[in-house]
């Protein structure tokens, strides 16, 4: 009989590591949004400063 190969799960490619693409994305959407978050606070601060 053939064995035929079975789609691989993250358990079967890294251990239960993510990928290390997702990785450096999900850090990079993380820096980005924190940044916009930043400055979107400093718009809403400068901003209220000139009532």
């Amino acid at each position: 009989m053939s064995e035929k190969s079975a789609p691989t799960t993250g358990e079967e490619r890294g251990d239960g590591r993510f990928p290390k693409g997702l990785v450096l994305r999900l850090f990079a959407y993380l820096v980005a949004g924190h940044l916009f978050a930043a400055f979107l606070y400093l718009l809403f601060v400068l901003g209220g400063q000139n009532r």
